[in-house]
């Protein structure tokens, strides 16, 4: 499976993101922000968490007009796979590909530690590594992850089975205490815990490794 990592000004996950699917067994290709295409064959890309130019402006608009922006878009439309983490999160909601947007969160405060999650699906190539309900760990380090959408879209992402992830309630005033949600194919998935920070026991935790485990795997199945 080939995955591209995108990195942007003020990324500072991608390394991680790279290593995290090469120990899953994947062919990462590092992709500057100013390239205008992927690397022929790309499967996946991993837009991965940081301060994309800084957070000015809103979190990930400025990244969304980056010309590699364009492929990224192409990539998701012809059904390929993007896993978006924590500001990729917010970039793939500001390239529309995912719904809702993600806000400052309750109280204003950047929140930094491990975070409980629940799976709310195993229906997906990011996910099929777990079982539905299961709760694992996973760090956050965000000051933008209040997921916000209209209580349509909300309908819309419950009949789908699209929300992939929900906190334990009461983190950071996200609507349903989403944490992740999927798009229409369930190609692509946005969340704001980083599982590239759990996925070696050197880390401290190994609860998202199975998310690249399952992912490469999907990928290759597919």
């Amino acid at each position: 499976m080939k995955a591209a990592v995108i990195t942007f000004p003020g990324s500072n996950c991608d390394r991680d993101l790279a290593v995290a699917l090469e120990q899953a067994g994947a062919q990462v290709t590092r992709v500057w922000h100013k390239d205008d295409a992927l690397p022929d064959g790309t499967d996946l890309v991993g837009v991965p968490g940081g301060f994309s130019f800084g957070d000015y402006l809103r979190c990930g608009a400025i990244a969304a007009q980056s010309p590699i922006a364009g492929a990224l878009r192409r990539h998701a439309e012809r059904g390929g796979h993007v896993l978006g983490v924590c500001n990729g999160f917010q970039v793939l909601t500001e390239l529309g590909l995912l719904p809702g947007a993600l806000m400052r969160n309750t109280g204003l405060t950047f929140l930094c530690k491990p975070a409980v999650l629940n799976v709310v699906t195993a229906d997906s190539d990011f996910t099929a590594g777990y079982a539905k309900g299961q709760r694992i760990t996973i760090p956050v380090a965000h000051h933008d992850g209040n997921y916000q959408i209209t209580p349509q879209g909300l309908a819309q992402l419950q009949d789908g089975d699209r929300i992939a992830f929900t906190y334990a309630p009461g983190l950071n005033g996200s609507v349903g205490d989403i944490a992740g949600v999927l798009s229409e194919n369930r190609r692509v998935l946005g969340m704001m815990p980083h599982p590239e920070r759990a996925a070696d026991p050197a880390l401290g935790g190994t609860d998202g490794a199975a998310l690249f485990r399952s992912l490469v795997s999907g990928v290759v199945n597919a």
